[in-house]
């Protein structure tokens, strides 16, 4: 018989409730703190919605990536991004956008083909404009912000509204906490990362759910039991699974960090700590939250009953 690669045998009794009130007070100085930094220092915006130039390239074989890049990060021109599409001779090339009006634009793009020579056919030249970067700002921030009360609402239908109320307040930790990331540490902001953030609120509340789920069927079974405790089991009843999924995603995405490049980069550091502050949230913000807003419970059942189903549960 084929056994599991990793078992967690006993469930723990750790009292995450009792911490519940500390991981409050740590979100709100993390919140807090991502508005100032994101009001005050800002983020350092890519091309994709600071504006530039996007080259589209074909090489005589196949790109080295790593020699491109060194030659045009030496030509002064700001942000040079290069990434590899379709076959490994297509290259795409962006450029920062450059002081100055549409000249100072195509004098960067003739610095570019010189200095990657001859040997390079130029299929495609696009210059990226401040407004269009405006847009994809403004529909970034829409589809974030659609994407929340899209989660709330499902959370709300698939349990109950104090159900939704956590899932999108801890969504909502995760993702202002990840661009405060951002801003602290002054990475690239392209719409890769913004990607990550979207990809980050459906990993925070798949791992909610999974705990909401626990709290439903435990509140079923266990109709008088105190709520605080029943959180309590219901977490650490799902703890092994937690970390089971945090440990297998968290490997995939070392992989990028580490194997996949520059283009990559944002992307992986912003999942990496998405991982870690999405698990945080639905242990410490998500459960406890119901504790405050406590869901209706089913009428009580006879003590009788409710041992039976202890005695079931212990064993």
């Amino acid at each position: 018989m084929l056994r599991p690669l990793i078992t967690i045998r006993h469930i723990p009794s750790i009292d995450f409730m009792g911490l519940h009130k500390l991981g409050f007070a740590l979100s709100a100085v993390l919140t807090i703190g991502s508005i100032v930094l994101f009001l005050t220092q800002g983020l350092n915006f890519g091309i994709d919605f600071a504006g530039g130039t996007l080259i589209e390239a074909r090489t005589q074989g196949p790109a080295h990536l790593a020699e491109m890049r060194s030659t045009l990060d030496g030509l002064g021109l700001g942000a040079v991004s290069l990434q590899g599409f379709g076959s490994p001779d297509e290259v795409l090339i962006r450029v920062a956008r450059q002081p100055g009006g549409d000249q100072a634009q195509m004098d960067a793009v003739a610095k570019v083909k010189q200095a990657l020579g001859s040997g390079v056919d130029y299929r495609r030249t696009e210059v990226v404009g401040p407004e269009v970067g405006g847009e994809l700002i403004r529909a970034g921030i829409l589809a974030t912000v659609l994407a929340l009360f899209a989660i709330a609402a499902y959370v709300s239908l698939r349990f109950n509204w104090q159900f939704g109320v956590g899932a999108m307040l801890s969504t909502l930790h995760d993702t202002i906490t990840t661009v405060g990331l951002f801003a602290l540490l002054q990475i690239e902001f392209n719409l890769t990362t913004l990607a990550a953030i979207l990809t980050i609120a459906g990993y925070s509340v798949n791992d909610t759910v999974v705990i909401y789920d626990r709290v439903r069927e435990t509140s079923r079974k266990y109709k008088t039991m105190d709520f605080r405790t029943l959180i309590n089991k219901s977490l650490n009843e799902t703890l092994s699974r937690t970390i089971l999924t945090v440990s297998t995603v968290a490997l995939a995405v070392l992989a990028l960090f580490f194997f996949g490049g520059e283009v990559l980069r944002g992307f992986s550091i912003a999942m990496l700590w998405g991982i870690v502050v999405g698990t945080y949230s639905s242990l410490f913000i998500a459960a406890p939250i119901l504790y405050y807003v406590q869901p209706r419970r089913s009428s009580r059942a006879k003590k009788g009953d409710e041992t039976q189903a202890e005695t079931q549960g212990a064993s």
